[in-house]
């Protein structure tokens, strides 16, 4: 039986009095910053800002990061080191960028990563292992417990995988597998390679992935991208017929939208996608790299959708080893039967160390215990935002007619929109300024992915920092 871990609250980010929330007021014990990002200049080698201007003078500047030094971790609370403070606490409500599902430094994950470590970490692709192989297996036997990839809830059916490294890596070989179908159907190198993928998307930014991407500001510098790509509207019915044709070897969507700021695809225009796939001969590829792995409350976020709207092929990386690297692609039979040795390979993907944790994880995350307090916890959540929406309508974007509706997604990935773009980033930066990480997506959305394990107290103190840092917000729009 999983017993969730149930972490004091440090009384820095304690919840507001218990009251009903669905009420007009906010919250407002966090209007004031008690987490300042700013560090007090020190000459000291060992002080926070030494060390980051020592990071930054070595450090590739591909991040725009805060001041803020993190340490060390325990489910969901982060710690700090701080010149001023000794140590600040924070309540991570990122987990990582949707990876940490089961929390930070999870102590049965430490000690059998210890133990594997110890054992055997890399051996290579050239010999089996004994974990690469169970890893796959257990994956395999979940999908047909709780379905996926054409196969019902408790159903039989053959599927394969492939491990690599990161969600880049999964959705590079899923692309180049899609290409190898095309081939092997039209017997022609280049006769059948084109791949489509869908405004807003995010893949990845590798040149493949990155090319699926239709983002100026993640393609320009790159350019010219691989060629005969196409991009059509998200969740739009119109044009299928000629946006994927004869020519398409593959097809990439996200089921829930990440990046691209938390938009649910509809399962009719997904079931769509699967009959025109099927009519021209091209392979269906879902990204479930963030709505994956019970993220969106099921084993995979189309385990629940009828099997018409099955992809031939997943991808999946962020929790599958709760922050130790991996990347895997789980696929048909069908694919798997066009792939020979020599068409891919991987370094250090599938390797005993990553293997072994990924196989934990995934056996921890199916715990019913664990799906159902996650659950409980998206729906406190939901309500919590539902709230907090009406409380702010003149910072809060809900427009169901034009798509936006707020809060929005699935399970325990939910965006917000605001009225003003550029206010996501100014809450971002207000919330970890009163002791809460949040992330923000696409243009205008506040991005809320808390680690499975997060508890209804968690829920409630978050969403207590989020009322009194939008009224903090509403009153400097006012002034």
């Amino acid at each position: 039986m999983l017993r969730l871990a149930r972490t004091p609250l440090p009384r820095s980010i304690a919840s507001c009095s218990r009251r009903a929330y669905a009420t007009a007021a906010p919250c407002t014990k966090y209007l004031s910053v008690t987490h300042p990002d700013a560090q007090p200049e020190s000459a000291a080698p060992d002080s926070v800002g030494a060390a980051l201007a020592r990071f930054d003078a070595a450090t590739l500047a591909t991040y725009a990061r805060p001041s803020v030094l993190l340490t060390r971790g325990q489910g969901l609370d982060l710690w700090a080191k701080s010149d001023a403070h000794g140590e600040l606490h924070y309540l991570d409500f990122s987990s990582g960028i949707a990876v940490n599902s089961l929390g930070h430094a999870d102590a049965q994950i430490a000690a059998l990563a210890g133990e594997q470590a110890a054992r055997l970490v890399h051996s290579s692709n050239l010999y089996h292992n004994e974990w690469s192989g169970e890893l796959a297996h257990r994956m395999v036997q979940m999908t047909r417990e709780h379905g996926g990839l054409g196969i019902e809830k408790g159903g039989q059916g053959e599927l394969k995988v492939f491990l690599a490294n990161s969600g880049t890596e999964a959705n590079e070989a899923a692309l180049k597998f899609a290409r190898k179908s095309g081939m092997t159907q039209s017997g022609e190198a280049g006769k059948k390679a084109g791949l489509v993928s869908f405004t807003n998307a995010f893949h990845g930014r590798t040149m493949g992935a990155l090319a699926m991407t239709p983002n100026p500001k993640y393609q320009a510098p790159f350019a010219p991208l691989i060629g005969a790509v196409r991009t059509g509207t998200y969740n739009d019915f119109a044009n299928l017929d000629t946006l994927i044709d004869e020519s398409t070897a593959g097809v990439i969507v996200e089921p829930v939208q990440g990046e691209g700021g938390i938009f649910p695809a509809k399962v009719e225009w997904l079931q769509a996608l699967r009959k025109r796939c099927d009519e021209v001969g091209a392979l269906l590829i879902f990204d479930e790299i963030q709505c994956g792995l019970f993220r969106s409350g099921t084993l995979w976020c189309h385990s629940s959708f009828p099997t018409d709207a099955h992809p031939d092929l997943i991808t999946m990386a962020k929790p599958l080893a709760n922050g130790f690297p991996i990347g895997a692609v789980l696929m048909r039979k069908s694919v798997a039967d066009t792939i020979t040795v020599g068409d891919h390979g991987t370094t250090f993907g599938g390797g005993p160390l990553a293997s072994r944790i990924a196989h934990h994880v995934l056996g921890r995350l199916a715990e019913p215990a664990l799906i159902a307090s996650a659950k409980a916890a998206s729906e406190r959540l939901l309500e919590r935002l539902t709230a907090l929406r009406d409380m702010f309508p003149e910072l809060v974007r809900h427009d169901e007619a034009a798509g936006v509706a707020s809060p929005r997604g699935k399970g325990l990935l939910i965006g917000l929109s605001m009225q003003e773009p550029a206010h996501a980033g100014r809450l971002v930066k207000m919330a970890r300024e009163r002791g809460l990480i949040v992330l923000s997506a696409g243009s205008d959305a506040l991005r809320i992915v808390p680690s499975l394990t997060v508890t209804l107290a968690q829920i409630d103190t978050a969403c207590d920092v989020l009322e009194s840092c939008f009224e903090a917000l509403k009153r400097e729009v006012e002034q």
